[in-house]
């Protein structure tokens, strides 16, 4: 098989993309895959770290207002579909696949025009611009939630697939989960919560937390928190102007960043944290409960749409960006840490919306395309 795989900006479309890359290359060995984005996202490193070629082209996102700037992104991206003709050209692909996100426009035009199959994967409940813009033209489009299929009227054919991620649910041993927590200096006498914004840090998510630790109200419950790293600095200098050592606190550690985020997804009671996509499935495969504060900036509030697919199964609670304080964060908290079977309870009904077998599911259906295009 040899594959175009669009997929810029953020690792919510790269990371998906690689994983279809690397089942592809799995299935089968001899595949050749390029991957298609633009010189400014984290394609950049991702992709070559993965190990495949990135091509670049000047594609952009733009806003639904107008004005010069947003003018000159559209043009520049309509440019881009003759950028994009030339690599089609050239690779002579038997398929494109986009994992959403801007890119995917001029990459799927331009496939269209040379008739080459377009699969688009949509990781959120509420479908992005792009796909919904290419939505009629595409032989198939996977998506991440069920919720999706019915906001996606135009599409030939939307199916469930579940969306690519390398953390899955681990059996953990006492031993090995005392190992994990020692590491963050944590123990098993209290219930344990993961927060976390995303792999930058969220700031309204980060104030509340602060406040919570200088005020010392997470008496009943342990905390690893993961400020980002452009913040962790701004959180340690807080904490030092409040005579507050950012490595010595009670039932606390905080990092920049979490590295080994699968075993420690796997060894928590309760996650705090936005509601991308990627994110909500890491969630479901585990099986945890979550509060979720949505990112309220996100494009077609599609953080909420997420977050309500785990609240509407039981998994989950919601706090809107607007309304978050450390009173109601710690509350809800703690109200939650309360009841341990309770919390068992909510992990058991988010793995209700997990899917098995996301990779290979997407792969067959790959398969099945290009079988027909013959």
């Amino acid at each position: 098989m040899k594959a175009i795989i669009a997929a810029a900006g953020t690792g919510g479309h790269i990371n998906p993309g690689i994983a279809i890359a690397n089942e592809i290359k799995r299935q089968e060995p001899n595949s050749k895959i390029i991957f298609v984005g633009t010189n400014r996202g984290l394609e950049n490193d991702l992709v070559p770290r993965a190990g495949y070629e990135l091509k670049t082209i000047n594609a952009y996102g733009f806003d639904r207002k107008i004005s010069f700037d947003n003018l000159k992104r559209v043009l520049k991206t309509i440019y881009s579909i003759k950028e994009s003709k030339k690599i089609i050209s050239e690779f002579k692909p038997d398929i494109v696949i986009g994992t959403g996100g801007y890119i995917c426009i001029p990459i799927a035009l331009a496939a269209k025009s040379k008739k080459i199959p377009i699969v688009l994967h949509e990781s959120n409940a509420f479908p992005g611009m792009a796909v919904k813009l290419l939505s009629a033209k595409s032989n198939s489009i996977f998506v991440g939630f069920e919720d999706a299929k019915k906001r996606l009227p135009k599409a030939k054919n939307v199916i469930l697939t579940g969306t690519p991620t390398k953390v899955k649910k681990l059996q953990i041993n006492d031993v090995k989960r005392n190992e994990i927590l020692v590491k963050y200096g944590l123990n098993n006498n209290l219930p344990i919560v993961l927060a976390f914004g995303g792999s930058q840090g969220a700031q309204s998510i980060n104030n509340s937390l602060i406040e919570i630790i200088l005020q010392e109200k997470n008496k009943n419950y342990q905390l690893i928190w993961a400020a980002g790293p452009s913040q962790y600095d701004d959180m340690k200098k807080v904490l030092i102007d409040n005579n507050k050592n950012i490595d010595n606190l009670k039932n606390v550690k905080i990092v920049p960043y979490i590295y080994n985020m699968e075993e420690v997804l796997n060894v928590v009671d309760l996650v705090v944290c936005r509601s991308g996509a990627m994110t909500i499935t890491e969630i479901a495969n585990v099986g945890k409960p979550a509060i979720f504060i949505p990112y309220p900036f996100a494009t077609e509030n599609h953080q909420e749409y997420n977050a309500k697919v785990l609240e509407q199964v039981g998994a989950a609670r919601i706090i809107l960006d607007k309304n978050l304080n450390s009173n109601i964060l710690n509350n809800e908290i703690c109200d939650m840490v309360a009841n341990r079977e309770k919390l068992i309870e909510m992990g058991n009904k988010a793995s209700i919306i997990a899917v098995k077998n996301v990779e290979e599911n997407i792969y067959k259906e790959i398969k099945k395309i290009l079988d027909n295009n013959k």
